[in-house]
Parts: C-alpha cells; sequence; structure tokens
C-alpha cells in the first residue's frame, strides 16, 4: 500500500456487500418499526424504523426482501425489531 492509498476514496459497497457486512460485523441493537409502504401487490415493501445508539437516535428505511416480505406481521407499526449498525457509522444499519 503506497502513501497516496491512504487518502483514496473507498468505493461505496454495493447492497449486497453492505447487507454481508452488517450481518457479519454488525452490532445488535433493538428498534421500534415507525410505519411502513406497501407496494402494488398490497404486500409490505419497506419499513421505516428508529432505534438508539450510544444516547444517539437514528432513523431508517429498508427495502424488504423476499424473505422478509414473507414474514410481513414482523413488521407492523410499533413492532420491536432486531437492527445491526456499523459502530463506525451507527446510521449504516438493516434489519434483520
Amino acid at each position: 500500500m503506497s502513501f497516496l492509498d491512504l487518502f483514496r476514496r473507498k468505493k461505496p459497497l454495493d447492497e449486497a456487500a453492505r447487507r454481508e457486512m452488517l450481518l457479519r460485523k454488525g452490532r445488535i441493537t433493538e428498534g421500534v418499526i415507525l410505519d411502513h409502504a406497501i407496494n402494488a401487490q398490497g404486500e409490505v415493501s419497506e419499513i421505516f424504523y428508529f432505534y438508539s445508539v450510544s444516547g444517539s437516535d437514528y432513523e431508517s428505511s429498508q427495502k424488504l426482501n423476499d424473505e422478509q416480505r414473507k414474514r410481513s406481521v414482523n413488521y407492523a407499526p410499533g413492532t420491536h425489531v432486531t437492527v445491526r449498525y456499523d459502530p463506525g457509522k451507527p446510521g449504516n444499519s438493516i434489519v434483520v
């Protein structure tokens, strides 16, 4: 690694790589579903959630994958969910 490599911007992860990284290395906290969006087929397709890390509050959203859409009753507003977040960037998170 050269000296200049320290200053180069890192390529952002694609969604699949980001999800894999969070599942492998992410810390766990509890979150609460705030709301959800329903697609044209009447399925829950996106969720909006809230969680806290070290006294800071975060709100985020996530499109549900096929497996999660099968369990859409688990994502009703007010439901407690498990959130995995990046300890270096707590705003980077997913619901598992």
